[in-house]
Parts: structure tokens; C-alpha cells; sequence
């Protein structure tokens, strides 16, 4: 007989979480090569700061920081507040390569963090104005309006600009998010597997289909077009874009199911007043490396992680005020 299967229910506690609005960017005012060279500039100030915390022995203060770089910074232009947001964001970036035991960080983002008193939102008429240096520009947020509208009079705490590769500009808002679960009447539990996923409501159970051998295919035939040319394929470009496309393809099949499976049962759980109960994955690694061995893929164990933390985002974000409790149970 099996042991018993279930251990403390783990609840998503109340309170204040934060939500981010991420979209694209238009310059209404302003000139994109002069945000360019604000956002490499930045990006060079960054990294400089960082590649001198990374010759003393040991990280130092917030306070030891802001009396290194502080005056430095603030002669070559840069905003009072400004300044602050770059030694904040290069300690915190020195602070985690040091605790995991990583080389020193490299940046390649053209970003720029700003706070409230460089960065003015107005998300009735989706504009974003920020303020780099002496420079101002304008931007016009490229997102669907009643997405905008739920983020109406909540507090957020700062602006990041970014541009891609692709020469795209990108606005990245977090905000404040309130966090109010009902209590549950129901409950819909879920086993995820790579072929399906099964649902019981507590009256029926319902097995929906998955995509994640459809994806868990395209990684196979990439890594076997790798095995095809073992020496040539880091070096031959058009064999490392198919290599990259493949694996592209899969990520965003998994990601895109795991998205839409998240949505339709957060308002299900919703609509019904139930709790998610979802399987305890912690482990599933060990568990699978004793007994298989040789068939154990690492793949395979990130197609059902995958959705459960879409499954736990949607949860705490998806209409808060009407969101499922989420359970964890050993499968």
C-alpha cells in the first residue's frame, strides 16, 4: 500500500506583491540616437562601477558606495537620482555573482533604471516621460488599453527603458499588487505529465492534451544535428542558427501552452470559487535520477515546473481579489 500522499497545504500568503507592465515603446519627443547614446552611456557608467567593486576583497556598503562613486558620477552630468540607481544596481548585480561564486558580470543590455523623480507615468494617455542627464524624452506605451487601465491608480516604484537588439524600445513599469484571496469551496487538482494533463474538479476528471512532445521533438532534432557535426556547428553560422531556431521554437511552444493552460484554470478556479492543489515537483529530479537512470532528461523536467509557475503567477496576479489558494501535494 501507498503511504499517505499529501503534506501542508502551502497558501500564497496576503499582501503586497508586485506586478510589472512591460511593453513597447514609442519616441513621440526626443531624438532615438540621443537615447541610444543615454542608454550606452549608462550602460558603460555601470559597468565601470562594477568592475571596481569587483577588485576590492570583499562588497561593500550602500553607504561605502554612494562615497566612492557619488561625486565622481554626478561631475561627468548624471542626475542625483539617476547616480543612485546605478552603484544600487551595480552592488546588487556584485552581491549575487559573489554569494553563487560567478566570473564578473558582463553587461549587454542598453537599460536604465529611474525613480520617481526622473520618471513621470501617465497611463491614461500612455505616455512615459524620462528624464537621462539634461536630456528628456517622450514615450508612447504600445499596449492594449484595458491592460493599461487595471494599473490605474496603483503605486509603481520605478521606470526601466530598454532597446533590443532589433532597435525596439521597451518600457518595464512594476507596481504595487494587492494580494486578497477568497476562501475556497472547491478544489481542482492537477497532474501534470508530458503527454497530458489531468484534472479532477472533484465531481470529473479531464484529461487535456499537452504540447511538450511537440517541443521536446524540436530539441531532439537539434541536439542530433549537433551529434551530425560535433566540431563545426559552435563555428558554422548557418548550422548554429538552425541549431538556435530549434530551440527558439521549443522554448516558446512550452512557454505559450504554459501560458494558456495557466489562464484557463486560474479562471475556472475563479469562476468556481476553487483552490489549485498542484503536485510537489521539488524533487522530482532525485527521484527520477534513482530510479531511470539513463533516461532521465532534464527537459523533461522543466516542461511541468514550467507550468506550475505559470499556474502560481496567474494565481497571484490574474484578478487578485478572486484568485484560487495554490496547494502542494507529493505526487
Amino acid at each position: 500500500m501507498r503511504g499517505s500522499t499529501t503534506c501542508n497545504a502551502w497558501v500564497v500568503p496576503r499582501g503586497a506583491y508586485m506586478l510589472t507592465l512591460k511593453a513597447r515603446g514609442k519616441l513621440v519627443d526626443g531624438s532615438l540616437n540621443e537615447l541610444y547614446e543615454e542608454l550606452y552611456l549608462t550602460r558603460r557608467v555601470t559597468q565601470y562601477v562594477i568592475d571596481t567593486l569587483w577588485e576590492l576583497d570583499g562588497v561593500p556598503t550602500f553607504n561605502q558606495v554612494h562615497q566612492l562613486f557619488y561625486e565622481l558620477l554626478r561631475s561627468w552630468g548624471f542626475r542625483a537620482h539617476q547616480v543612485k540607481q546605478i552603484y544600487k544596481y551595480a552592488l546588487s548585480v556584485i552581491k549575487s555573482a559573489k554569494n553563487n561564486g560567478g566570473r564578473k558580470p558582463l553587461l549587454k543590455k542598453l537599460t536604465a533604471r529611474l525613480d520617481k523623480y526622473d520618471a513621470k507615468v501617465d497611463l491614461e494617455n500612455q505616455l512615459v516621460i524620462v528624464k537621462l542627464r539634461n536630456r528628456e524624452f517622450k514615450i508612447k506605451l504600445l499596449h492594449n488599453r484595458n491592460y493599461i487601465k487595471k494599473f490605474l491608480g496603483r503605486k509603481w516604484y520605478e521606470v526601466m527603458i530598454s532597446i533590443d537588439k532589433q532597435g525596439r524600445i521597451w518600457v518595464a513599469i512594476p507596481f504595487r499588487w494587492e494580494y486578497n484571496p477568497y476562501k475556497p469551496r472547491n478544489i481542482i487538482s492537477l497532474d501534470i505529465n508530458l503527454k497530458k494533463v489531468v484534472v479532477y474538479s472533484g465531481v470529473r476528471i479531464r484529461r487535456i492534451g499537452t504540447r511538450f512532445i511537440e517541443a521536446y521533438s524540436l530539441k531532439i532534432h537539434a541536439e542530433r544535428i549537433q551529434r551530425m557535426y560535433p566540431r563545426i556547428w559552435r563555428y558554422n553560422r548557418r548550422i548554429l542558427g538552425r541549431i538556435r531556431s530549434l530551440h527558439k521554437r521549443s522554448r516558446n511552444i512550452v512557454i505559450d501552452w504554459s501560458r494558456k493552460f495557466a489562464k484557463y484554470i486560474v479562471l475556472k478556479a475563479k469562476k468556481t470559487k476553487s483552490a489549485i492543489v498542484l503536485e510537489d515537483l521539488e524533487e522530482l529530479w532525485v527521484r527520477l535520477f534513482i530510479c531511470f537512470y539513463m533516461f532521465c532528461h532534464r527537459f523533461i523536467i522543466f516542461l511541468p515546473c514550467r507550468s506550475g509557475f505559470f499556474l502560481h503567477w496567474g494565481g497571484v496576479h490574474r484578478r487578485p481579489r478572486a484568485t484560487a489558494h495554490l496547494h502542494k501535494t507529493i505526487p
